[in-house]
């Protein structure tokens, strides 16, 4: 405990300069949408956005967190707290995910899997899986900078969820679980050793835990030290449907008890697991764990916690069979003063010099998909042809998202469709995006702009997109707005030609959740495979708004 405390008074001189100048960049910006702060109490969630799998740190007085980015550009969000209820997305860790080539196209479902954040001799080092190729490490000295080149720790098919751990004595291992689509097993555990630079596993492994009787698909571990016990907090019993185990031995290599200390039990809250202990300097605990809501995807939430007997004790244990229910309010951590409230950044004029760091790309990011020109007060998307051969948008990688930020919401965009030489067949518009994604977009034909309302359903098994209605406009140029709205995503488009006076068109969309991950909303500009080259689409901005 002693050597907790020095590295924690290190954190604080370290990182001082760092967090005043984090606080001098975050600009206030509040959700019109959803916030959690409620004054001396917050509910949750307190993210409700697709921030899957989330893991969290504290150091010094700052709170950082990372969640699962699968095949999204730029990947590993890197989210910033001083008071663990409001945050900000501040970074990414990685630009492009690895390898680089590979994801240069959609490969929905893949890339980074339930990743790990920890502080380590003064670096923050993320720990995750690729299902497909290892488990790769990167690691920075400055979160709100660039970080190094990844570097794969361990190689294989298969390996996911990965956890590192620096014990006292200076040994370092790797805890990680099993993909049974790739493996051939899951619901198992395993320990590897790892040089103390935590650039390499030196071993095989050796199996700590097997849930296959009692927690199936046990997988996402943390693993920590507390009173000469090693813990390993890990999710088990499906993503929608589960609970948290906790896992304890005296031996790092075990054998280890086990408790179960979240359920679903009496409350709304379904499959309540997999995320952080996390403690302030005023000697709380808490735990942040997702709760997968299909269409919205896996949200996030904040419980209280408590230590009985040298085993955790989450939320309230409401019907007192020793197992903590997840609560929907209470009382906000103590870290010492208050806060002002600031959420994840949501509407974007396009003023700035770069994009918002809301949105992502469905591959790696090619230069010439968009130009945001110092001084440009829109964001210009270019007319990429759609792959060849391609029936709906599931393959097309230049589709520009953001998560769904709340259960009701209105998204918005003004958008001017130029297709420079091409008679017809470019595209621009607004996307809501997942297994089903539907799109209200300007095109051009021979005789003008249109108005089309699209829709595909199964697009990962090439459902054909179809056009469900066509307007003809008087320009170039419409307004385009989606009505998001309860239960589980129903969405109504409409468009303008004056910015006042909107016409709904079509019948409600249901959203669908993607592979892995819940709907997105967005933009987007292509050109059909047979029209020629060139052509764009000037976007004056994208808002998020109450329906």
């Amino acid at each position: 405990m002693k050597t907790k405390k020095i590295l924690n008074i290190l954190s604080v001189t370290v990182f001082s300069i760092a967090s005043n100048y984090l606080n001098a960049q975050e600009k206030n910006y509040v959700s019109e949408v959803w916030t959690a702060d409620l004054g001396k109490n917050y509910k949750n969630p307190i993210l409700h956005a697709d921030y899957s799998d989330p893991d969290v740190i504290r150091v010094g007085n700052d709170y950082y967190m990372t969640a699962s980015s699968f095949n999204e550009a730029p990947g590993l969000p890197i989210l910033h707290s001083k008071d663990m209820v409001n945050w900000n997305l501040v970074n990414y860790a990685v630009e492009d995910v690895l390898p680089a080539e590979h994801f240069s196209v959609p490969k929905r479902g893949d890339g980074i899997w339930a990743p790990s954040i920890r502080f380590h001799k003064g670096e923050f080092y993320i720990y995750w899986g690729d299902p497909d190729f290892g488990i790769y490490m990167v690691k920075t000295k400055d979160p709100l900078k660039k970080w190094e080149k990844p570097v794969l720790v361990m190689e294989g098919k298969g390996l996911i969820d990965a956890c590192p751990f620096w014990d006292e004595d200076g040994n370092a291992y790797l805890v990680h679980g099993w993909a049974g689509s790739r493996a051939g097993v899951k619901s198992i555990l395993t320990l590897n050793t790892m040089n103390p630079e935590g650039t390499k596993v030196l071993d095989k492994g050796t199996h700590i835990f097997d849930g296959h009787q009692n927690h199936p698909t046990v997988e996402g571990p943390k693993m920590y030290k507390r009173n000469g016990y090693y813990y390993v907090f890990a999710p088990a019993g499906g993503v929608a449907t589960g609970w948290q185990l906790v896992l304890r031995s005296k031996n790092i290599y075990g054998p280890y008890e086990e408790k179960i200390v979240l359920e679903q039990g009496s409350s709304k809250i379904n499959g309540p697991h997999q995320g952080a202990w996390v403690d302030t300097p005023s000697g709380e605990d808490w735990f942040y764990h997702f709760q997968d809501v299909d269409t919205y995807g896996r949200i996030v939430h904040l419980q209280p916690m408590k230590w009985e007997k040298d085993w955790p004790a989450i939320g309230k244990d409401t019907n007192k069979n020793g197992i903590g229910e997840p609560v929907l309010t209470y009382k906000k951590p103590n870290v010492g003063q208050s806060y002002s409230i600031i959420t994840p950044s949501e509407t974007d004029e396009f003023d700035g010099e770069k994009l918002g760091l809301q949105w992502q790309w469905s591959a790696n990011e090619n230069i010439v998909w968009s130009s945001k020109l110092p001084g440009q007060k829109f964001l210009r998307l270019f007319s990429i042809k759609v792959p060849e051969g391609e029936k709906n948008l599931w393959n097309v990688p230049n589709l520009l998202t953001q998560k769904f930020p709340a259960p009701n919401f209105t998204a918005s965009t003004k958008v001017k469709l130029m297709p420079e030489e091409a008679k017809e067949g470019k595209i621009a518009g607004l996307l809501v995006m997942g297994a089903d994604h539907a799109s209200l977009i300007i095109t051009n034909k021979p005789d003008g702009f249109y108005i089309q309302l699209r829709k595909a359903e199964k697009a990962e098994k090439g459902g054909e997109e179809k056009i469900l209605s066509e307007t003809k406009l008087n320009g170039n140029e419409a307004y385009l707005k989606v009505h998001v709205s309860e239960p589980n995503g129903l969405c109504q488009f409409s468009y303008s030609e004056n910015g006042k006076n909107f016409t709904k068109i079509g019948d409600i969309f249901q959203a669908k959740p993607g592979k892995w991950i819940g709907a997105k909303v967005g933009l987007y500009s292509v050109s059909m495979s047979k029209a020629p080259r060139g052509g764009y689409a000037d976007f004056d901005w994208f808002r998020i708004t109450k329906n």
